[in-house]
């Protein structure tokens, strides 16, 4: 017997949720968002797992940051042209960069490996990283719930998981292309 996609959504949603938020971040989020809203999945559930994928995944990077300062790895990450920026941040703004790190584009991977390679202190990191992840998840799944009320009332009641779905991932490519658009603008 098929599953429907409505069944592999609410049976692997929020999996991919926690491994979309460890590897790549804010579409992911916005879209569990908006399948939140169209009962999919679950609000609660989806922050819960972007904020243990976003935390997980920088946590991961700061510790390979602080352990392996010389690995090929840590080296490869450091020779970026955005690694020394990152680095001039938390030498500057420790606090601040840390709480910031997740809504800065193109500081994503190296700002964990920076703040590792810095002087900023594991239990400190740790605190800040944990409140950073919770604001971030809130936010961009807050955002994604909005956009389903928003589409909603413009489009009336959606449905079909294949209708709802092809919407969400629409919304998603437009969001990531606009922050996209958006970034490479600020770097000019």
């Amino acid at each position: 017997m098929n599953p429907t996609l409505h069944q592999l959504i609410a049976d692997y949603g929020l999996w991919a949720v926690l491994a979309g938020t460890f590897l790549e971040g804010e579409s992911v989020v916005v879209l569990a968002g908006f399948l939140a809203h169209q009962r999919l999945l679950r609000l609660p559930d989806v922050m819960l797992c972007a904020f243990a994928g976003s935390f997980a995944a920088d946590q991961l990077l700061f510790y390979l940051g602080r352990r392996y300062r010389e690995h090929r790895y840590v080296a490869r990450v450091r020779a970026q042209p955005a690694f020394g920026k990152a680095l001039d941040l938390v030498e500057r703004y420790p606090h601040g960069f840390i709480l910031t790190l997740r809504f800065l584009y193109g500081l994503r991977t190296v700002g964990p490996v920076a703040l590792g390679v810095s002087q900023v202190p594991a239990l400190r990191f740790l605190v800040l990283n944990a409140v950073a992840a919770a604001i971030w998840a809130l936010c961009f799944s807050v955002l994604g719930y909005a956009f389903g009320q928003t589409i909603e009332s413009m489009l009336g009641r959606l449905h079909g998981a294949e209708t709802k779905l092809a919407v969400a991932l629409a919304i998603g490519a437009l969001i990531a292309l606009a922050y996209h658009l958006y970034a490479r603008r600020r770097r000019k």
